[in-house]
């Protein structure tokens, strides 16, 4: 939708100046132009509202009640976009990482992991971006990406970071009320907590049943959740019974928030890639640092040979 009224913008900066100052003259300074442009730019925002925003004497200037209220909201609007401005020109800077990824990545894997790299590596500002509706990840701007890809995307360089296993999960709790619980058709009466809007390539409890070679099933009642992150902390309240993926619930599974009520597993032919851009020229070494890191992190069975050749 088309953002209106708009007053001329380059008018509202000569008026805050004005303002601010209660001086043409002084704005004329700051603003590097001459004291009849900052009257003329003014003049023509009055004309635009039909409103005096200024009382002019001989040898002062100020502000009329309007002008003193648009003032206010005119400042803060300017704030904000200096505000914003400054800080994406501030990560143009050598020393910054902008990773992108998805939310259910950025929170569950990422983010518990990056106060270690943020410890060891105090110069470099990294800069994290959650994003899920990618429709093509050569178009994303950023250094580095992190996404569950079933069909690798073209035009990028992809590093498979590890393949993943789907299985349910629950909270003890959920569990204790269901003590019954152990086998996949058994599942039918239970509440499932369903993704409502999935990533691209994830799998659903449709595709699980039908992957495995299981009968399809229908819930006794679902909960349906648009975010992943939202949805495993449905079951780390004991809301139902979600479908996992190992990496992204490792921790909570080692802590014991979240349990494994039946022993049947998916293995998904896809993975969480690191995706690279190409053609961005010689790679930064802030950058490399945090890629060599990333790698680091991942589980002890993959080796280089998995890796390819993405190192």
């Amino acid at each position: 939708m088309k953002i209106h009224p708009l007053p001329p913008l380059n008018s509202l900066v000569a008026f805050e100046a004005a303002a601010r100052h209660l001086s043409f003259t002084l704005a004329a300074h700051e603003l590097n132009v001459t004291q009849g442009a900052i009257s003329r730019q003014v003049r023509l925002l009055e004309d635009y509202l039909g409103k005096t925003l200024f009382e002019r004497t001989t040898r002062a200037i100020n502000l009329s009640p309007t002008g003193s209220q648009y003032y206010e909201t005119v400042r803060t609007a300017l704030m904000q976009l200096a505000h914003a401005t400054g800080e994406i020109r501030h990560w143009q800077g050598a020393q910054q990482v902008t990773v992108v990824t998805s939310t259910a990545m950025a929170s569950l894997w990422l983010l518990p992991k990056v106060a270690e790299f943020q410890r060891d590596n105090e110069e470099i500002d990294l800069r994290i971006i959650a994003y899920d509706q990618v429709k093509d990840f050569s178009r994303l701007d950023c250094d580095l990406a992190l996404y569950y890809c079933r069909t690798p995307p073209k035009d990028m360089q992809v590093t498979p970071l590890f393949a993943e296993e789907v299985f349910p999960v629950c909270s003890p709790g959920y569990l204790a009320k269901n003590p019954t619980l152990s086998t996949p058709q058994q599942l039918a009466d239970c509440t499932w907590l369903w993704l409502e809007d999935p990533q691209r390539d994830w799998i659903g409890w449709s595709e699980w049943f039908q992957r495995l070679g299981l009968k399809s099933l229908e819930p006794r009642r679902r909960i349906n959740i648009n975010s992943y992150s939202m949805l495993i902390q449905s079951a780390l309240s004991g809301q139902g019974i979600a479908l996992a993926w190992s990496n992204l619930v490792d921790n909570h599974l080692q802590t014991g928030a979240l349990v494994r009520p039946i022993d049947t597993v998916l293995q998904s032919d896809a993975q969480f890639c690191l995706l690279e851009p190409l053609g961005r020229g010689v790679m930064r070494q802030s950058v490399k640092c945090f890629r060599a890191w990333l790698l680091e992190q991942l589980p002890p069975a993959l080796d280089a040979a998995t890796l390819g050749s993405g190192a």
